[in-house]
């Protein structure tokens, strides 16, 4: 008999599948977690797993496991009830602002529901190894995480609660970072390879997380909330978030004396183009920001926009927000409408500017007087940049940093990043070991995180068809579904088959349940999404069943020795 853990029966499966969509669901992995009975909504970001749910949640965890372990990774669990202290060591009880959940105990001590667990684990090493001789060491956990979303969305591609793997390296060298580094970037690929996932491994920016090589890990999907850039000429990807721009010096020297012009009522980038009769991208665009209540000039060019995304992560930890017409009040000398980085920049304000406002090039920009621009304001000449970086929003057709060709920009889920975090927390927490010299020596960490139950919404995103779900076999509930369709010997046989199936090694979900259309049974299992279906249809009596493939739709009859065989081989 086969072991009553192969065989599930759907007659005594809590499973409620649904013919419509939820009607706030917008996603394809939302709508078909939702009406295939893997997932129900608790409240706003916060997901309960039913049965099959959790079978596939776990089969994502077991392949996560798997390949952690093989690259020497020790598993363990973390609080995820978390005290304030650490956190405030490292700065990040304040630099996460209102992602983190805070609460009270009793006794009117703060804690937090953790968003990942640099500060603990490094606690926890710092315990344990104190000499050279017990790094390096790699640890992991998977675990529930919290972050307060402003606006939980898209089912669990997006909650306030979700399930994480995060795993920590230890080393005493620079050199032992960067081959841990490289044995989880590996690791990674094995994963999401065994997993079915497309991915693309792109430059990131390390944000919250510290430190300094970053990489992340996207699932390209037209409902990631990630867009990132490749180049059709070589290997280069980012993140838009982490794209450089390389823009030379020129010779300003050509480039005749500032001239202002009276420009009345050209306030806008638009209306000052138009006024003038030049390209948009010919002037200068001085965007205003406070930065820890400090305004900051930001300057690009006019046919560009500033990406706050990219400004906030180059600032960071730093508060950025849009200056507001109170703001003007107390500086007179900025012209609201009328900014220009001449006779400003490095003297009332900070001027930051985006590489495309290169040195000895030239711009119209505002005069600082109302009603007034210049013109031929030259870099270098005429102001300086206190510090370039790049802000802009990436377009397509931008130059690729690495050879100059034309990106091409896509969306994507984000399931997974790597980080070389080097001593940031360390530094926080002293985390020292005895040197082969006798001497304490510094430790250096990386953090590598996926998500667990985001891969699982990834998949159904790139998975699926019109029909439903449409898992890769390694993380399905089940290998072979097999349907009854409808009459005694049917389900007589059907159960049969599941036995031999069960026996040969096979997860088996038969659905035999009783009342049930096998119209209705057929659409649960395309539905449904197992990798192969049964059926034990109208030639149940001769011992003939048809074995379909989920993916493929290619069907074919055989016996139920022939079936067995096959799909137990």
């Amino acid at each position: 008999m086969a072991n009553a853990a192969q065989v599930q029966r759907m007659s005594r499966l809590m499973i409620k599948t649904l013919r419509d969509d939820p009607a706030d669901a917008e996603t394809a992995s939302h709508k078909l977690l939702v009406r295939a009975g893997y997932v129900r909504r608790t409240s706003a970001g916060i997901w309960t797993w039913l049965p099959l749910g959790k079978k596939v949640l776990e089969n994502v965890s077991r392949v996560v496991r798997e390949e952690m372990d093989a690259i020497g990774g020790q598993e363990v669990l973390l609080p995820a009830l978390l005290p304030k202290e650490p956190y405030e060591a490292s700065g990040r009880w304040e630099e996460y602002g209102d992602l983190l959940f805070r609460l009270k105990d009793r006794k009117g001590a703060d804690y937090l529901l953790g968003p990942t667990h640099e500060e603990i684990f490094t606690l926890t090493v710092k315990d344990q190894c104190t000499s050279y001789k017990d790094l390096p060491v790699i640890l992991y956990q998977i675990q529930t995480k919290y972050r307060d979303e402003a606006r939980p969305r898209s089912g669990v591609l997006r909650g306030r609660e979700f399930q994480m793997k995060d795993s920590y390296s230890f080393d005493t060298t620079d050199e032992g970072l960067a081959e841990s580094y490289a044995l989880h970037r590996a690791a990674y690929r094995r994963i999401f390879e065994r997993l079915g996932l497309d991915y693309r491994v792109v430059s990131a920016v390390s944000g919250a997380m510290g430190g300094s090589a970053s990489e992340e890990f996207l699932a390209p999907a037209a409902a990631g909330e990630d867009t990132f850039v490749d180049c059709p000429a070589c290997d280069y990807a980012a993140n838009t978030e982490a794209v450089t721009t390389k823009v030379e010096p020129v010779d300003g020297s050509a480039h005749g004396p500032l001239e202002e012009l009276d420009t009345p009522d050209t306030p806008t980038i638009e209306t000052l183009a138009a006024h003038l009769g030049v390209p948009a991208g010919a002037t200068l665009k001085n965007l205003l920001v406070k930065v820890d209540g400090e305004i900051v000039g930001v300057g690009v060019p006019g046919d560009r926009e500033v990406d706050l995304g990219k400004l906030g992560e180059h600032l960071a930890p730093a508060t950025v927000e849009l200056v507001t017409a109170e703001d003007f009040t107390d500086r007179p000398d900025l012209v609201r409408g009328y900014v220009g980085p001449q006779g400003l920049a490095g003297k009332s304000f900070r001027f930051l500017a985006d590489p495309r406002i290169a040195q000895g090039t030239a711009w119209i920009t505002g005069a600082n007087k109302p009603g007034m621009h210049a013109k031929n304001v030259v870099v270098g000449r005429d102001f300086e940049v206190d510090e370039y970086l790049d802000v802009v929003v990436v377009e397509p057709g931008d130059p690729c940093p690495k050879c100059g060709a034309g990106l091409r920009i896509d969306r994507a889920i984000e399931i997974g990043h790597i980080f070389q975090l080097g001593r940031k927390y360390a530094d926080a927490f002293e985390l020292d070991v005895l040197g082969q010299n006798g001497k304490p020596s510094r430790v250096t960490m990386g953090s590598y995180g996926i998500g667990v139950s985001r891969a699982v919404a990834a998949l159904a995103e790139q998975t699926h068809d019109e029909s439903g779900l449409c898992w890769p076999r390694e993380i399905a509930p089940a290998d072979v579904h097999v349907v009854a369709a409808g009459k005694a010997k049917q389900t007589e046989l059907a159960l049969e088959v599941g036995e031999q199936l069960g026996a040969a090694g096979l997860r088996v979900l038969v659905d035999d349940r009783a009342g049930v259309s096998p119209g209705v049974k057929f659409t649960d299992a395309e539905l449904l999404g197992v990798p192969t279906i049964v059926v034990a249809g109208r030639r149940a009596a001769e011992g003939v069943v048809e074995v379909k493939d989920r993916r493929t739709g290619e069907r074919e009859e055989l016996t139920v020795e022939e079936a067995v065989a096959r799909l137990g081989a």
